[in-house]
């Protein structure tokens, strides 16, 4: 999913290869096609220009270090080996620590928000089965009331992995929520997923349903599902429910197709929220 970032990276290295010093024209052009390579994957603009101005000022500085230093003292390093390492420092900075933990110790709830279309039930099938993998009792809530064949499909998810699935028919979704949740406690299921509805778009109607739903369960996660595909608008899906709901992460899909991985660099820069999950595929086992 990331081959136009590898491949710019790769181009900046090259360009850098035959140098035996560089100057701030060779980290300009380095730098150039790096910049592409970035805007091609659908990373944001702002994050690109962010990122290149931080690799720009260490480049220089380390220019400016290794000519003031004497000559048996300079680093016998590539110029371009060296670049792609500023490179990869800022890359790691850029993503932050790895985090995937879930919040929850005794008991795990989640809470899966996002657009229609994103994946978000049968990502919530994926945790479910994850979850029960790791040995606790998962419970699935459908409280996505609005499009029919959501509650359906949870359902089969939860046949399939011998999960339980609570919905009362005719019941709001904050109902099926608060229902859901002394479910799980009656069940005894230590675990509980809120498949909550999406909108083909961000509106109000959308969010003050949520902000109900996390003002009643009280979820310890809230996992924003992004459809790797859509690209640049997974940024402004990312700030408007972080915004509203104060998002714990996010879950990545559809990264086995077309995606160029710039969605994932963006919304991690912007919301400084992690990434917990990867969707790879179709199947319950590819996440």
């Amino acid at each position: 999913m990331f081959d136009a970032v590898r491949q710019g990276f790769k181009n900046a290295r090259l360009s850098l290869s035959s140098k035996r010093s560089l100057t701030e024209a060779d980290i300009d052009q380095a730098i150039r096609d790096i910049r592409l390579s970035l805007l091609e994957a659908d990373v944001e603009f702002g994050v690109v220009k962010s990122f290149l101005s931080s690799v720009k000022e260490k480049a220089l500085g380390e220019i400016v270090q290794l000519e003031a230093g004497k000559p048996n003292k300079r680093k016998s390093v590539r110029p371009g080996d060296h670049f792609t390492y500023i490179c990869l420092k800022e890359l790691e900075a850029l993503m932050g620590p790895q985090d995937t933990e879930l919040a929850g110790n005794k008991s795990i709830s989640i809470m899966m928000v996002g657009l229609q279309g994103s994946g978000k039930t049968t990502t919530a099938g994926k945790l479910a089965r994850k979850l029960k993998k790791e040995g606790r009792r998962p419970l699935l809530v459908a409280a996505d009331i609005y499009r029919p064949a959501a509650v359906e499909q949870l359902k089969t998810l939860g046949r399939q992995l011998g999960v339980p699935v609570f919905h009362e028919p005719g019941a709001d979704a904050v109902t099926q929520c608060v229902k859901g949740q002394k479910e799980a406690h009656k069940k005894g299921c230590n675990a509980i997923i809120y498949d909550t509805a999406g909108r083909l778009a961000i509106d109000a109607q959308l969010m003050d349903e949520l902000e109900a739903i996390k003002a009643e369960v009280d979820p310890g996660n809230i996992l924003l599902v992004v459809d790797a595909m859509i690209g640049q608008d997974a940024v402004r899906t990312a700030k408007a429910f972080d915004e509203a709901l104060g998002i714990t992460g996010f879950i990545m899909t559809k990264l086995d197709g077309d995606a160029r991985g710039g969605a994932a660099l963006s919304i991690k820069s912007i919301t400084k929220k992690p990434i917990k999950f990867l969707g790879m595929g179709e199947g319950m086992e590819d996440i």
